[in-house]
């Protein structure tokens, strides 16, 4: 499918309403033909032939011609920008959908300032050219060869001369047409990458300011500003190199109006009436010379336009849903890794995968930077797909699962933590936005973050900024873990999420995660040993495999790279006696 075919999808549901305005459009366009006719008659009628009660009849056709022109004008222009709307609200609500689909290799290398000009800049080129260049184009198309009919009708050899013209109007505008579009090309590319920059400099501005760095960042801008201001200039010098020839090809046909139309009413060939009515329509043939530069700018605007959009939204998602996938609303939460590999861009993220989970089991996920921690949960989630091997939940393969059902069984606090620009409560409550209060009260409790949040003084009704602005780290990320726990999933995955929080806070997240009692499948990615030591399994990954498998005690006892970090984080820890006191202790504080 070509581009513009496809946006000819979108423009096919309102065929009937553009036919209708262009039915309309045709009239105006006959009616136009009649006051200069009009014109001529009164000035050889009436003012030469003496016929003076034909006047006010005269007067009153041009009056009504035009009042009914109006009308038709203002009903036509009302459907073409209904029409456009339309479109446009169905092609962005197609193009956004697409988007959501989308997965993590797509945004990876998309940037955001890209999209959103795609929805933005790209979008209104497109309504513009329905909304007005489509009935402008026809239009003056219709009154210029209606105009030159009339002009024959008139005098033959007149219209003969203006013809003239038209040869020089088309090599003209071929040759506008070829230089422009590059241009526009250019013009997108650089708006897209200028607001790429900016939304990028306004999400980390703290980052700008926290390294002073903005007259690093105001010079970086200049020379995005500078590109797009060059392409705006070189699409304007082309333009301006044939906007004068389009102006001088208008103005020839008012010359040959006046010499040898002129000359023709001295020697009696035409009429000073005939006269009248040829300059009439002449508006009629100059207003498409004048116009045919701009339509040629608009229209190739649309084309590159509608090839930006088009090209985003071919892009199919590497991960798609299964032909005949496999539904269940609630999943119990075995999980199994067989000969699990994932390589992208010709790296081995990890390699040879295995392991089993049972319901209701907690599994601690430690290592190195870089050791394929996320990817493996990314594989569960199926934000990516296997190389090899197969990811099994309830013993079925994570491909052939509805991908909808698989997530929505899933609750996930992410390392990179987002929250929306919405209320506490709308952010916590985004997986189960019909649920009550009561747990959403109940979830903040067990994420340790009810204490602060009351102690705002909206409470839950407080709006928090764009990805969280005004809360401070620990605090976003017991927000996320409220968040995945008011889900109550099959399959719990906590990837990095007490990294930001004291010890105190760390341990009674873990308190509370153990009233779960086995109702969820836990996965817990971690770099303290204090987050996993008392889960049933801990899995030691390095470099993209697993180095080591077992519970807390049978790694020390390893004396490996598990043994090593624990010494490292911890030395001795206090006797078991010590601990459980400290627990009770800070569950006392917190009620």
């Amino acid at each position: 499918m070509t581009p513009m075919k496809w946006f000819w999808g979108f423009l096919r549901k309102y065929r009937f309403k553009l036919l209708g305005g262009l039915i309309l459009t045709t009239f105006i366009s006959v009616l136009a033909i009649v006051n200069p006719y009009v014109s001529g008659m009164i000035v050889d009628d009436v003012i030469q032939g003496g016929q003076y009660d034909l006047l006010w009849k005269l007067v009153l056709i041009l009056l009504l011609v035009t009042l009914v022109r109006g009308a038709l004008r203002f009903f036509y222009q009302v459907i073409f920008e209904v029409c456009s709307q339309g479109v446009l609200y169905d092609m962005r609500d197609v193009v956004y959908r697409r988007l959501l689909t989308e997965d993590f290799a797509f945004y990876s290398k998309k940037k955001t300032g890209d999209l959103m000009s795609r929805q933005t800049g790209d979008m209104e080129a497109i309504r513009h050219f329905v909304a007005y260049i489509i009935y402008q184009v026809y239009e003056n198309i219709l009154l210029f060869c209606f105009a030159l009919f009339m002009i024959f009708t008139v005098n033959v050899k007149l219209a003969l001369c203006m013809l003239i013209v038209l040869p020089f109007t088309a090599i003209t505008t071929a040759k506008q047409s070829k230089e422009v579009r590059p241009t526009f090309q250019r013009i997108r590319d650089c708006f897209s990458s200028l607001n790429a920059f900016v939304q990028e400099n306004v999400s980390g501005n703290r980052v700008v300011k926290a390294f002073a760095k903005e007259d690093f960042e105001i010079e970086k801008f200049n020379k995005e500003n500078d590109a797009y201001m060059d392409a705006q200039l070189n699409s304007s010098k082309v333009w301006m190199k044939y906007l004068p020839i389009f102006e001088v090809l208008a103005y020839v046909l008012n010359v040959v109006l006046m010499l040898y139309g002129g000359w023709m009413v001295i020697t009696g060939e035409m009429t000073i009436g005939n006269l009248v009515t040829v300059n009439g329509y002449l508006w009629m043939l100059n207003a498409p010379l004048r116009m045919a530069g701009w339509w040629v700018n608009d229209t190739h605007r649309f084309i590159t336009s509608v090839e930006k959009i088009y090209t985003t939204y071919v892009e199919e998602p590497l991960v798609k849903m299964p032909p005949v996938p496999v539904s269940r609303k609630h999943m119990e939460g075995n999980v199994e890794f067989k000969d699990v590999s994932y390589t992208a861009d010709d790296e081995d993220i990890v390699k040879d995968i295995s392991f089993s989970v049972k319901k209701g089991q907690t599994v601690g996920i430690l290592g190195s930077t870089g050791a394929g921690k996320s990817t493996i949960m990314n594989l569960l989630c199926r934000f990516v797909d296997a190389t090899s091997g197969e990811v099994l939940v309830d013993g079925v393969n994570v491909k052939d699962w509805n991908l909808y059902d698989l997530r929505d069984n899933i609750g996930m606090a992410m390392q990179d933590i987002f929250l929306f620009s919405d209320t506490i409560e709308g952010n916590i409550a985004y997986g189960r936005p019909n649920c009550t209060f009561e747990e959403i009260h109940e979830a903040a409790v067990m994420a340790d973050a009810n204490h602060f949040i009351k102690a705002m003084p909206e409470g839950y009704d407080t709006i928090v900024g764009e990805r969280g602005v005004g809360l401070s780290g620990g605090q976003k990320q017991r927000i996320s873990l409220a968040r995945a726990l008011l889900k109550k999933p099959s399959i719990l995955i906590l990837d990095d999420t007490t990294s930001a929080v004291d010890m105190e806070t760390e341990s009674y997240i873990q308190q509370q995660l153990g009233k779960l009692n086995g109702q969820c499948t836990i996965f817990v990615i971690a770099y303290r040993i204090s987050s996993i030591k008392d889960a049933d399994q801990i899995l030691v990954m390095d470099n993209g495999r697993i180095i080591e498998h077992g519970t807390h005690q049978e790694l020390l006892a390893n004396d490996g790279y598990y043994a090593s970090a624990f010494h490292h984080q911890y030395g001795e820890l206090p006797s078991r006696e010590e601990q459980e006191e400290y627990r009770q202790v800070t569950a006392n504080e917190r009620k």
